[in-house]
C-alpha cells in the first residue's frame, strides 16, 4: 500500500485547496502594494551612511543654519549663440529682469521650502544661476517638473534653462526607477515564461510556476513594506529592483527542482498524492539548503556600515524565504490538484518498470548522457582544461575600476541634471550649488576660515549669516558676523571641481587632514563628503564581508554534505567562477560599453549573489550525487547525478540569468553592471562549473571527495 493511499480522501481534497486559498488571500492583500513602495522608500544617500560618518554628523547640524530638510535645485540660465557668429551671447538686463520675475513666481510654489535666490550672473555675462530649495518631503520628480514649468513660462526667447544640483540628480534617479513596477516585472516575467514554455512545451505548467513566483513576491513585498513603514528597514529603488528579480528567479528555480522530482515520481507511481509526498521528500533538503545558503550569505550584509547594503540583506532574505515557502507549499498544492494534466500535452505516463533516470527524463538523457560519458572517459583533462580557461578569465579583474563613479553618471542615457552641470561648469566654478560644509566652534571661526581660504580646490568661501541670501562672503580681509547655532558656525566652500568628481573628494580629504591639525573639532560634510564617506565605507564592507560569506557558506555545505573536502572544492570552484565573471565584466564595462567605472558595492553585491546563487546549483547537483553515491558508489553516483540534474539545473540557470538581465531595463549604472555580472556568472556556473568542472573533479577524486565521512571509506 502506497503512502498516498493511506491519506483520507477528504484530506487529499481539502489540504491543497486550503493552501491555495491562503496564498490567494495573501497575494490579494500584497498585490496593491506594488504601487505604494515609494511611500516607504528613499534615495537620499545621506540616510544610508553610518551615524558615525562625518558627513552624517554635518547633515544633522545643517538644520540649525539652513532651510530644514530642503533639497537644493540649481537653476542655470544660459544665453544662446549670436546669430551667424557662433559666439556665446550675453544675458541682457531685460533677460535678467525677466529671469528674476520667474524666480519670484517660483518662490510661491508649495514645493519650494525657503527663500529663492535672485539670479547670479556669471563673470562672462553669458549665464546666470539661482538656487531654489525644494521640500525634502515632496516627490522630487514632480517638484522639479513643476519648477521647470513655472520658470519656463515667459522666459525670454534664446535663453536656455537647465535644472541640476542635488534636486536635479535625485529627480533623474527617480525617473530612472519609475519603470520598476511595470517594465521590470513585465520583462522578467515574459523572459521566464518563454523559457518555461520551451522547457516544458506546455502552457498550464509554466503558468503554475509563474503563479508561485508572483504569489511569493506579493507576500514578500507586503512584509517588507510594513517593516519599512515601521522603520525596521530602509527601502530604495535599487533594493526594490533587486528584491523583485531575486524572488522571481529564486522561486522559479526552486519550482523547477520540485517539478522535476514530481514528474519523476509520476512515472514511478500512479497515485498523485504518493508522487507529491515523494517529490517533497526528494526536493525539501536541496531547496531548504539552497535557500538557507542564499539567506545566510545575504544576512552577512548586516555587517555593512552602509545601510543601503545592510538593509538589502534582510529585505532580500525575506524574499528568498517566501520563494522557498511558495515552492514547498503552493506549488505542490497546485500540482497535486492538477495531477498529470499540469504537463499537458506531454503528460508523464505511469511506468513502474522504467529506470528513474530514463523515461522520467526523456530527451534530456541523450545530451547529459553524452556529457556524463565524456566525464567518465577524460575526467582529469576536462577539469584541468575548464579550470585553466576560467583562471585565464580572472586576469581581467585587475582592470576593474570599482572606486566609485560620479553622481552625474549614475543614470544611463540622457540626463538634464548632467547637462546642466556641464553648462554650470562652463560659466561658474564647477562645484557651485553643492558646497563643502564646515561646521566649526564659534571661537575657532577665524582659524577655520583660514583653512578653507588656503585650500587650492576651493574657489569661494562663504559663511552662514543673517542676510537675504542666508550667507555672506568670506575673504582674507575678514569674516562677517555669522549665524551661531549651539555654539557652532557654518562655513561653505565652493569647489573648483564638480562636487561628484574624484578631485572634489580629494579636496575633502585634504581639508579633513588640515582641520585635524588646525581645528580638530571641525567637521567637513556636503555632497562631496557624502560621496567620499560612502565609497570608503563600501570598500571597508567589501574587505570584511567577502571572507565571512565564504566561511558561512563553507560551514553550511559541510553540514549538508557531511564532509569537508567536497565543500572546500565546491567553494573554490565557485570563487573561481566569480573571478572569471568579474574579469570578463571589467573588459566589457571598460572596452565595449565605455562605463566610467563602478561603485565599490558592485563587486560586493556581485560576490554575494554569485557565490550564494552559484552554490545553489552545486547543492542541487551534489545532494543528488550523494544520494546516488549511497546506492551506486561515488563515481557512478557522480555520473547519475549529472544526468538526473543536468536538464533541470540548466533550465534554472537560464531562468535566473534571464531575470537578472531584466535589471538592465532600468537605466541605472549600478543595476546594469550587476545585471551583467550576475547573469554572466550564473551562466558560467551552469554550463562550465556545474556541467564539467565539478563532475569531472568529483569523478577523478572518487570516494575520497566525501572525506572524512563514511562514504569516503565506502560505507553508507
Amino acid at each position: 500500500m502506497s503512502a498516498g493511499s493511506r491519506v483520507p480522501r477528504w484530506l487529499r481534497v481539502t489540504l491543497p485547496a486550503v493552501l491555495i486559498l491562503v496564498w490567494l488571500v495573501g497575494a490579494a492583500i500584497g498585490g496593491p502594494y506594488f504601487g505604494r513602495v515609494d511611500e516607504v522608500s528613499s534615495n537620499d544617500r545621506t540616510a544610508y551612511l553610518p551615524e558615525t560618518a562625518e558627513a552624517t554628523e554635518v547633515q544633522e547640524r545643517l538644520s540649525g543654519f539652513t532651510d530644514g530638510d530642503a533639497v537644493p535645485a540649481i537653476v542655470v540660465f544660459v544665453a544662446g549663440k549670436d546669430a551667424g557668429q557662433g559666439a556665446a551671447a550675453e544675458l541682457t538686463d531685460d533677460d535678467l529682469t525677466a529671469i528674476g520675475e520667474r524666480l519670484t513666481a517660483a518662490g510661491e510654489l508649495e514645493v519650494v521650502d525657503g527663500d529663492v535666490s535672485p539670479p547670479i550672473p556669471a563673470e562672462d555675462g553669458a549665464a546666470a544661476q539661482a538656487f531654489v530649495p525644494l521640500s525634502g518631503s515632496a516627490d522630487l520628480g514632480e517638484a522639479t517638473g513643476e519648477l521647470r514649468d513655472t520658470l519656463s513660462e515667459g522666459l525670454p526667447a534664446g535663453v536656455d534653462l537647465y535644472l541640476t544640483g542635488p534636486a536635479g540628480f535625485s529627480s533623474d534617479l527617480a525617473s530612472a526607477f519609475a519603470g520598476i513596477d511595470g517594465l521590470l516585472l513585465g520583462v522578467a516575467l515574459a523572459a521566464v515564461l518563454v523559457i518555461l514554455v520551451v522547457v516544458y512545451r506546455s502552457l498550464l505548467l509554466p503558468l503554475a510556476v509563474l503563479a508561485t513566483s508572483m504569489f511569493a513576491l506579493c507576500l514578500a513585498l507586503l512584509t517588507v513594506w510594513h517593516l519599512a513603514r515601521a522603520g525596521v528597514l530602509l527601502l530604495s529603488g535599487q533594493t526594490q529592483g533587486i528584491l523583485f528579480i531575486l524572488v522571481i528567479g529564486a522561486a522559479t528555480d526552486y519550482a523547477l527542482l520540485y517539478v522535476a522530482r514530481f514528474r519523476e515520481e509520476l512515472v514511478r507511481t500512479p497515485d498523485r498524492w504518493t508522487a507529491t509526498l515523494r517529490a517533497l521528500r526528494g526536493s525539501f533538503e536541496p531547496i531548504l539548503a539552497s535557500g538557507g545558503t542564499v539567506i545566510a550569505g545575504l544576512l552577512c550584509l548586516l555587517l555593512s556600515e552602509l545601510r543601503s547594503n545592510s538593509t538589502l540583506g534582510p529585505v532580500a532574505a525575506v524574499g528568498i524565504a517566501f520563494a522557498m515557502l511558495a515552492a514547498l507549499t503552493l506549488l505542490p498544492a497546485l500540482l497535486l490538484a492538477l495531477g498529470r494534466a499540469a504537463f499537458w500535452p506531454r503528460r508523464p505516463a505511469y511506468d513502474p518498470a522504467a529506470e528513474r533516470a530514463g523515461s522520467a527524463r526523456g530527451g534530456e538523457l541523450g545530451l547529459w548522457g553524452r556529457v556524463s560519458r565524456a566525464v567518465r572517459t577524460r575526467p582529469r583533462t576536462i577539469w584541468i582544461t575548464t579550470a585553466a580557461v576560467l583562471a585565464l578569465g580572472c586576469v581581467g579583474i585587475t582592470q576593474l575600476q570599482a572606486s566609485g563613479v560620479p553622481q552625474s553618471e549614475l543614470v544611463l542615457g540622457a540626463s538634464e541634471a548632467r547637462t546642466g552641470q556641464d553648462r554650470l561648469a562652463e560659466h561658474f566654478p564647477a562645484g557651485s550649488g553643492s558646497p563643502v560644509y564646515v561646521v566649526a566652534p564659534e571661537d575657532e571661526l577665524q582659524r577655520a576660515a583660514d583653512v578653507l581660504l588656503r585650500e587650492d580646490g576651493i574657489a569661494q568661501v562663504a559663511i552662514s549669516a543673517d542676510t537675504p541670501s542666508g550667507t555672506a562672503p568670506v575673504t582674507a580681509e575678514g569674516v562677517p558676523e555669522p549665524t551661531v547655532s549651539d555654539g557652532e558656525v557654518l562655513l561653505q566652500g565652493t569647489l573648483d571641481d564638480a562636487a561628484d568628481s574624484a578631485a572634489a573628494e580629494q579636496t575633502v580629504r585634504d581639508l579633513r587632514a588640515a582641520y585635524a591639525d588646525a581645528v580638530p573639532e571641525a567637521l567637513v560634510g556636503g555632497e562631496s563628503a557624502t560621496d567620499l564617506d560612502t565609497n570608503d565605507a563600501s570598500i571597508r564592507d567589501r574587505t570584511l564581508i567577502v571572507p565571512i560569506v565564504l566561511v558561512v557558506i563553507l560551514l553550511i555545505l559541510m553540514l549538508l554534505l557531511r564532509a569537508v573536502l567536497a565543500p572546500v572544492l565546491l567553494v573554490l570552484t565557485t570563487v573561481l567562477s566569480f573571478g572569471t565573471a568579474m574579469g570578463v565584466s571589467a573588459l566589457v564595462f571598460n572596452d565595449l560599453l565605455g562605463f566610467p567605472g563602478a561603485d565599490p558595492a558592485v563587486p560586493l553585491f556581485g560576490f554575494v549573489f554569485l557565490v550564494a546563487l552559484g552554490i545553489d546549483y552545486n547543492i542541487f547537483l551534489m545532494t543528488r550525487v550523494r544520494e546516488e553515491s549511497i546506492e551506486h558508489g561515488t563515481r557512478e553516483g557522480v555520473l547519475r547525478g549529472l544526468r538526473l540534474t543536468g536538464g533541470i539545473i540548466t533550465s534554472a540557470g537560464l531562468v535566473l540569468a534571464a531575470t537578472f538581465t531584466a535589471l538592465a531595463v532600468i537605466p541605472v549604472l549600478f543595476l546594469a553592471q550587476l545585471a551583467f555580472i550576475v547573469a554572466f556568472g550564473v551562466l558560467l556556473d551552469t554550463f562550465a562549473v556545474r556541467s564539467f568542472l565539478v563532475p569531472a573533479l568529483g569523478y577523478d577524486i572518487g570516494r575520497a571527495i566525501w572525506w572524512p565521512s563514511k562514504l569516503a571509506r565506502g560505507q553508507r
